[in-house]
């Protein structure tokens, strides 16, 4: 790394990484984003969870970040400069920033969903009805990008190009810039307030194991319909501790470091931020039999219509063969 006059040079090796690496995140994670969404829309016992409406809504965010952001991200970085206008400098910060805090806020409400259903039980049907979970939807992306009307609208910074970095972001404007209060409210809010109910439901759960042994009476509910939303709370506890993981360095980075005294650290914690949009969807299927349930019936699904003459010949042959059965029964 070295300066010339404002501008920051970043290693050329540096740059290429991370546009292969950008456009790589972009094909991985729009496909694998546009297959979960259809796995879960098509899987009926998974579609009566209300926590499967969150996560669909995380994947759209993810799928809006890699198929718009990612592509941009990748020019930037193989120009080594912004070659792409004014509206889409300011339109990019918007949406990096704004799918961040969708990103949390969907985490959020997963957690408080999981929350419920381990620690309020009786309370759950009234909280998550139809229309309660459509609200919810609506608040959590209508919030997230409430977040950027200030620099938008340069009430309170602006958005731009910062000429020393190449990269479109929240400038300041009359020595004021509202970056580290939309990471204080943005980020480390929501974070702290998924933290606190998950202790919650660890500790639920960990009384509950302690009334079972002391043959005390437990909530109604079955023991392996419990098992299974203690699994899917652990998967959907492990998603935000892997968010965390990979977009923590970057917002430290951009709030401690705004003069970019280390442009490699910049360059790599933003590798890492994007990694956030395409993981997901191979935790679901690592982790969770559910979730690779209903990828597999999707690619059985594929492979099935797309099998041609033969396959539309065994098909029908099975449904004669079916249909001959029933009769003779």
């Amino acid at each position: 790394m070295y300066h010339l006059g404002d501008v920051i040079r970043y290693p050329r090796a540096a740059t290429i990484i991370a546009a292969v690496c950008a456009i790589v995140f972009c094909v991985f994670g729009v496909i694998g984003n546009i297959v979960t969404i259809v796995a879960l829309f098509r899987c009926p016992k998974l579609k009566t969870h209300a926590t499967t409406a969150f996560v669909i809504s995380l994947c759209v965010s993810d799928l809006l970040f890699c198929s718009f952001n990612l592509p941009l991200t990748a020019s930037r970085y193989i120009y080594e400069k912004w070659v792409l206008g004014e509206t889409l400098c300011k339109l990019f910060p918007v949406l990096f920033y704004g799918n961040v805090a969708v990103s949390l806020l969907n985490m959020v409400a997963i957690t408080l969903n999981r929350y419920v259903l381990i620690s309020l039980y009786d309370y759950y049907a009234t909280l998550y009805s139809k229309f309660s979970i459509c609200l919810q939807l609506l608040c959590t992306w209508v919030i997230a990008f409430l977040t950027m009307v200030p620099p938008l609208t340069e009430l309170w910074g602006k958005l731009g190009l910062d000429p020393s970095t190449f990269s479109c972001t929240i400038l300041e404007k009359d020595g004021n810039s509202p970056k580290k209060a939309i990471f204080l409210f943005g980020f480390a809010f929501p974070c702290l307030v998924i933290i606190i109910a998950y202790s919650c439901i660890y500790w639920t759960v960990r009384n509950s194991k302690i009334r079972l042994r002391s043959h005390e009476p437990l909530p109604k509910r079955t023991s392996k319909k419990e098992r299974d939303d203690n699994r899917l709370t652990s998967l959907m506890a492990l998603i935000f501790f892997c968010f965390l993981l990979c977009f923590l360095p970057l917002m430290l980075v951009n709030v401690f470091d705004d003069k970019v005294s280390y442009p490699e650290l910049h360059v790599f914690s933003s590798i890492l931020a994007w990694a956030s949009s395409v993981i997901n969807p191979f935790i679901y299927a690592a982790t969770n039999k559910q979730y690779r349930s209903a990828y597999k019936k999707l690619f059985r699904l594929v492979r099935s219509s797309s099998g041609g003459p033969d396959s539309f010949h065994s098909n029908s042959l099975r449904s004669k063969q079916n249909k001959v059965n029933s009769v003779i029964l």
